[in-house]
């Protein structure tokens, strides 16, 4: 089962058209992904104090199928895809009542960050990709 995030449209994540900015899909992509770490016991603070690593994102990308607009609830499924030695695709499928609205995805490393604050891909925790798993966040 994947984590879900409901978001209501507020006037403000509107553009002049009246539907839904497009950058705002990404917001709600990542407010998804939020969701599926806490579901798993994590967060980004946790993530770093457990493991001294980052999430950082490397590809992300959308499709919009249908617009949406104030006053809207869009749902936003998020679930991992695949696992990688070193990172994780995370997809997300938005809708408004049960019909599509987008569909996205992320491509996300795990990042080390030494004490002099070098930044470094490194093999993902096993720890983490059990707990992810275990929080229904793998189709796989």
């Amino acid at each position: 089962m994947p984590a879900t995030s409901e978001n209501l449209i507020a006037w403000g994540d509107c553009d002049a058209a009246g539907i839904v900015y497009y950058p705002k899909y990404f917001h709600f992509m990542d407010v998804a992904f939020q969701a599926l770490l806490r579901k798993a016991g994590f967060n980004h603070r946790l993530l770093l104090q457990q493991f001294g690593a980052r999430v950082p994102l490397i590809d992300v990308s959308a499709k919009f199928v249908a617009p949406a607009t104030f006053d809207d609830r869009v749902t936003v499924d998020a679930k991992i895809v695949h696992w990688g030695t070193k990172s994780f695709r995370v997809s997300y499928q938005g809708s408004r009542e049960g019909a599509p609205v987008f569909e996205g995805f992320e491509v996300r490393v795990w990042a080390t960050i030494d004490k002099d604050g070098t930044i470094k891909t490194a093999a993902i925790a096993p720890q983490f990709i059990a707990a992810l798993s275990a929080a229904g966040g793998n189709d796989m």
